[in-house]
């Protein structure tokens, strides 16, 4: 039996995760999907206080206290900004780091240091709400942004996707081990219509991984391809 911890990506909660999971689960593996603070089922608790450090310190304590070993520990695009930092602080309970069509981040770079033209247009929609710097860009709450087509998922989608806080996009991340972390066993699982877009930095990144892999669809692969997915995921078990 394998551990699987699955991180989401900006706007998002663990609930996207429900198709792949069950599959995974079916299969006899433990399955993890957190949510992260200030979003989905935890939304109730943002703050202006919700960042980057925050959303590590969530599954880095979700690895402590379930105490999970040997996990493979994915995460969906900005989630791959939170899973590097969680590995950076819980090595030595992962067995391998999966980024789904996600950010490779290095230390001291933030999302909008890694994704900067989509970043840059976010930034344009950050607006203050209770307090809380949020990025209110409507494309972020439409489920055909992220790929998601299918009438279904779509309403599914479009009563869960939340606004993000901005921190989260703009602090950068501090590791304390860069190497140590880039030594991990690594797994890229990208979304074949945007290899096309990689910068030669993210070439390189695909290139390094121990396993690179892609599935044709949009960037919400885990709603659109589940089953391809859960496969993949079952690969590394």
């Amino acid at each position: 039996m394998a551990t699987y911890v699955l991180v989401h990506g900006g706007h998002h909660g663990g609930w996207c995760y429900q198709k792949v999971a069950r599959l995974l689960r079916a299969a006899g593996h433990e399955v993890y999907a957190p949510t992260l603070t200030g979003l989905g089922d935890r939304r109730h608790l943002l703050s202006p206080e919700v960042d980057l450090e925050m959303h590590v310190a969530d599954v880095v304590n979700l690895l402590v206290y379930e105490d999970l070993h040997d996990v493979i520990l994915a995460g969906h695009s900005y989630g791959g900004m939170v899973i590097t930092g969680a590995a950076d602080q819980a090595r030595e309970r992962i067995r391998e780091l999966v980024y789904l069509d996600a950010a490779h981040p290095r230390n001291g770079e933030s999302l909008a240091d890694v994704a900067v033209q989509i970043m840059e247009v976010c930034r344009d929609w950050v607006r203050e709400i209770d307090g809380v710097e949020l990025v209110t860009w409507p494309q972020t709450l439409d489920p055909a942004f992220f790929g998601v087509t299918d009438p279904a998922d779509s309403a599914w989608m479009r009563a869960r996707l939340h606004l993000h806080p901005w921190r989260c996009y703009t602090q950068k991340l501090q590791l304390t081990d860069e190497a140590a972390v880039r030594r991990l066993p690594r797994t890229d699982i990208d979304c074949a219509p945007r290899l096309g877009e990689f910068d030669d930095r993210r070439k390189a990144e695909r290139r390094e991984a121990d396993r690179a892999w892609e599935i044709d669809t949009g960037h919400d692969l885990m709603v659109t391809e589940p089953e391809k997915l859960a496969e993949m995921l079952l690969r590394l078990a």
